[in-house]
């Protein structure tokens, strides 16, 4: 058999195999009722509004950006 045609038939296979997971991710996902997405959204989106925010650090002054970029370009 000739290398090229079998490469050409394990890339058809791998689309193949590819093809097939997507069709059992999308019926995995459309199993899901919209009402049940929905609570589930909302939950997610408790929990990420009831953590406290972060403080926001201070933005740097324009001399520690240009020392800051300067080390990156020393360090490649």
């Amino acid at each position: 058999m000739n290398v090229w045609k079998a490469l050409g038939l394990a890339g058809m296979v791998g689309v193949a195999a590819t093809g097939v997971l997507v069709v059992r991710s999308e019926r995995k996902r459309r199993a899901y009722a919209p009402e049940e997405v929905r609570d589930q959204l909302h939950r997610r989106f408790a929990a990420i509004s009831a953590e406290p925010q972060p403080a926001a650090a201070p933005p740097l002054s324009r001399g520690k950006q240009l020392l800051s970029r300067l080390r990156f370009s020393r360090a490649r």
